[in-house]
């Protein structure tokens, strides 16, 4: 079937929702952190967490990791690519030694395939070096949640093309907090997660941390 060229926009929405997703959606959260930086300039050179609402939930991470110097520039409800977009504002002006991003959940939940999220994060890690060669980037690995146990095929192979990219770059490094977030029967501990089944609580905090922590030194 020839569909009329006018069509097809609208078509390719409908194929591929997450198509229809602007960042632009996300420019007064990333205002507020611009305005929050005029007021007090972060100091440079430290480890910038950037991504979803796992990243902006985690509001222990100065507890978690004392004695690094972060900061916190993540904005719920994004996706990969939504990063990519705001990268130049809110990691670059930083020139951060470590980038600790957490994203691809969102994606996967709206229809993204694998190989999309992977694309991502190899335009967001090319964003990076390009502009700071020597930073070091740590993905976190999506998390096993039970209210999307049911893409948990798309997490596995996500989760497994980004470590193989990570494997083949020096400069980056896969964070697995899936493993050790299921039970001996292999499936989410809703013990980690808050009433949503999508969040954490502190006790999925407290799983991430020592996994991250060796990758911060």
């Amino acid at each position: 079937m020839t569909f009329p060229r006018a069509l097809l926009p609208t078509l390719a929405l409908l194929a591929a929702p997450w198509l229809a997703a602007a960042p632009e959606k996300w420019t007064a959260a990333i205002d507020k952190f611009t305005q929050a930086d005029a007021v007090q300039a972060p100091a440079k050179g430290g480890v910038v967490f950037v991504g979803s609402s796992s990243i902006v939930k985690w509001t222990s991470l100065a507890r978690d990791f004392p004695g690094v110097a972060l900061l916190n520039r993540g904005f719920g409800g994004s996706q990969l690519d939504d990063s990519v977009f705001y990268i130049d504002r809110i990691v670059i002006p930083y020139a951060p030694r470590t980038v600790v991003l957490y994203a691809g959940d969102n994606d996967l939940n709206a229809g993204k395939t694998p190989e999309a999220v992977l694309a991502d994060f190899k335009a967001f890690a090319g964003k990076l070096h390009a502009a700071l060669p020597k930073a070091r980037l740590v993905y976190i690995a999506i998390k096993p949640s039970p209210s999307r146990w049911k893409i948990k095929d798309k997490i596995i192979k996500a989760n497994a093309l980004i470590a193989a990219a990570c494997a083949a770059d020096s400069r980056c490094a896969y964070a697995d907090v899936y493993t050790p977030m299921l039970d001996a029967k292999g499936e989410p501990r809703p013990e980690l997660f808050v009433k949503d089944m999508l969040h954490m609580n502190e006790a999925g905090y407290a799983v991430w941390q020592p996994v991250i922590a060796p990758l911060l030194k």
